[in-house]
């Protein structure tokens, strides 16, 4: 450790703080004349208008998540959000900012729904010099900056792309025909849970994610679309093989091969989705029921068109589903990067190398 650095108990570095009234999430308002804070992610999490309810900052504070482990730093008034949400007024020789880095850079083990506060009562805080912290401080906020700068840069790249391939999808248009009169549709037979760990085949259900199964019901392609779920986030899949499927699964063949091709149905169905979860019906899950699938009405191109089409939209795909897996590798690099750089930074080796 550096020369004039300490460890202190966490629960010796922050002051008692008076709480004020606390707002339940049901009754945040979308606008307001105070924010509201809470546990949950994104710095302000509604408004509030009662003046009586204002917690005073007179020195930043980091606001703690209790059940969530969110960490925010809070630099002005604001109102406090429901139970759970823990404030944290760091004594007179520690930064705030200092602080909040330091508590950004503990991996707090997951509990559940339980409170994690405990967790954080028995770190050690490596306190230095308040000028030293300022330094610290000063280089977190350039490389925290930089990385949310990249971060930024590689979202829209990828909204670029995930906007391309949306716009050409929603773009096709054609005389249209009941899918129905162009398909067979039948379903699954077994329960979701009959998937097996390493099956041979796959098993497809409702899920987004496909399992496997040892034994297989069809053998041919085919379209498949989920028939229910809790919320009506439907999804779609295109198969050639030998596969099972779930009770609620939908597996459409062609019969009118001449009129439509597999993968031009995939994406068509790929861009319904939406309508389908509008006309879905149910309270506690929601359903497709057969005949919205066989009333849904298919743009039909010719062949030439669609395969046009499919070959368009099967590289827009691959560009975004590239550019989704670059953004993902960022996205853990620069939450790798945080890690060292905090714990260079905790270490006293930020300083030394910075120096």
């Amino acid at each position: 450790m550096n020369v004039g650095w300490v460890n202190k108990q966490f629960e010796d570095c922050v002051d008692k703080v008076t709480y004020t009234n606390k707002i339940q999430r049901s009754d945040f308002l979308e606008t307001g004349k105070i924010p509201v804070v809470s546990q949950e992610q994104g710095l302000i999490n509604g408004y509030w208008d009662d003046l009586k309810d204002v917690f005073k900052v007179k020195k930043p504070v980091v606001v703690f998540g209790d059940h969530t482990r969110i960490i925010k730093y809070v630099d002005f008034d604001f109102v406090l959000g429901a139970d759970g949400v823990k404030v944290l007024l760091p004594t007179s020789d520690l930064n705030t900012r200092y602080f909040y880095y330091f508590m950004l850079s503990l991996e707090i083990k997951q509990l559940g729904y339980a409170r994690h506060y405990r967790v954080l009562k028995e770190s050690l805080v490596p306190v230095p010099p308040l000028s030293e912290q300022k330094q610290i401080v000063s280089i977190l906020d350039e490389v925290f900056e930089g990385i949310a700068k990249a971060k930024v840069n590689a979202e829209k790249n990828l909204a670029n792309a995930r906007e391309m391939f949306e716009s050409y999808l929603q773009s096709i248009d054609a005389e249209k025909k009941d899918l129905g009169l162009l398909v067979d549709i039948k379903t699954g037979k077994l329960d979701a849970n009959a998937a097996v760990e390493n099956g041979e085949y796959p098993f497809f259900t409702c899920a987004r994610e496909i399992y496997a199964i040892d034994k297989y019901a069809f053998d041919c392609e085919a379209i498949l679309l989920a028939g229910n779920n809790a919320v009506g986030d439907f999804n779609v899949k295109h198969y050639a093989g030998k596969f099972n499927a779930y009770q609620r699964t939908y597996v459409l063949t062609i019969k009118e091969k001449d009129k439509v091709i597999y993968r031009y149905l995939y994406y068509q169905l790929l861009r319904s989705l939406k309508e389908f979860k509008a006309k879905s019906v149910g309270a506690g899950t929601k359903f497709l029921k057969i005949g919205m699938i066989q009333n849904f009405q298919l743009a039909l191109p010719s062949i030439d068109q669609q395969k046009t089409i499919v070959s368009k939209l099967d590289k827009l795909a691959e560009l975004r589903n590239q550019l989704e897996n670059i953004y993902l590798n960022k996205i853990e690099d620069f939450e790798e990067l945080k890690k060292s750089i905090l714990q260079k930074a905790f270490s006293g080796d930020l300083i030394r190398r910075a120096s």
